[in-house]
């Protein structure tokens, strides 16, 4: 049984439309990252002439001038995806797939993430491979404590939107740079809905409720499927079920860290829901070995 929280509704936050940008390829990559500064700014903007401080402060930090943001749209809720390191060049990039509650209001904590992991990355790839790691909020998150959270509405809604987006990096980087997917808590739902049809090299599911598959040979993906948990993430305590009631799939099935589903399962060391991309963590430095191809070096559970 679930009880939802409701809490006030929060007056609709104006802003405009997303830029009308040219398709994304390696030479057009700047003008998209300025296009979409300036449609934060404008966000930003728009946000404190309705009284609204915090959404304000958070579009204007996504319009400084050193931000790259292949995406941005500040209506309702948000959705920015931002990339560190030099994507038209990058022979390896990483895609973070952000799980419930990530919004526009709370991107810093998912972007100190993609931030430590590019740092890791660079200190950690060997002489000549370079990297690149995207921060993707492309669909609108459930709440944790909502009924959304517990059926894969949101992440069916998100998959189609995921897949375009491989592919337009696909268009940037090129057919032959390695891509990994690290998805976080929902986002392993929105993964593994997307995973058919994604040309990824690696998919990594990180404190997962389930991805909606039995097994990871059910995700019917040519990547490398990894799964990990951290031993102190309340993820480990939710029932991995799935059920339909009233027409409505509720659950996602076998947990992705089980024997029975089939994925390499690494270590997460001791760390919380939160944690996964924490600096110096055992998480962090096994999935930059992932990202990296160093997979003979991946520490096991």
């Amino acid at each position: 049984m679930v009880v939802p929280l409701t809490a006030a509704a929060r007056p609709r936050i104006p802003a405009p439309a997303p830029a009308d940008l040219a398709p994304l390829t390696g030479k057009t990559l700047e003008e998209a990252y300025a296009a979409n500064r300036a449609n934060a700014a404008l966000a930003s903007r728009m946000a404190a002439a309705h009284g609204d401080r915090h959404r304000a402060a958070a579009d204007r930090e996504l319009a400084a001038p050193s931000r790259r943001l292949l995406a941005f749209d500040g209506r309702g809720t948000g959705r920015a995806t931002e990339v560190f390191g030099d994507l038209a060049h990058a022979d390896r990039v990483a895609v973070l797939v952000p799980g419930s509650d990530t919004s526009l209001d709370t991107y810093g904590r998912f972007r100190a993430g993609a931030a430590a992991l590019h740092h890791r990355l660079t200190s950690q790839a060997p002489a000549g491979t370079r990297t690149a790691v995207v921060a993707w909020l492309g669909y609108t998150t459930p709440g944790t404590v909502s009924t959304t959270a517990i059926t894969p509405a949101r992440a069916d809604e998100a998959a189609p939107e995921l897949q375009d987006f491989v592919r337009e990096l696909r268009a940037v980087s090129g057919p032959e740079v390695h891509v990994a997917l690290l998805c976080h808590s929902y986002g392993s739902v929105v993964c593994g809905r997307a995973a058919p049809r994604l040309d990824v090299d690696d998919i990594a599911l990180l404190g997962s409720p389930g991805t909606g598959a039995d097994a990871a040979a059910a995700l019917h993906t040519r990547a490398r499927v990894w799964a990990a948990r951290g031993a102190d993430d309340w993820v480990a305590d939710v029932p991995h079920i799935s059920a339909d009631l009233f027409g409505t799939t509720v659950g996602f099935g076998t947990d992705p860290v089980s024997p029975s589903f089939g994925a390499r399962v690494f270590s997460a060391g001791t760390g919380g829901h939160s944690d996964y991309f924490a600096p110096g963590s055992v998480s962090l430095a096994n999935l930059s070995r992932i990202v990296l191809g160093d997979t003979t070096e991946v520490t096991r559970a």
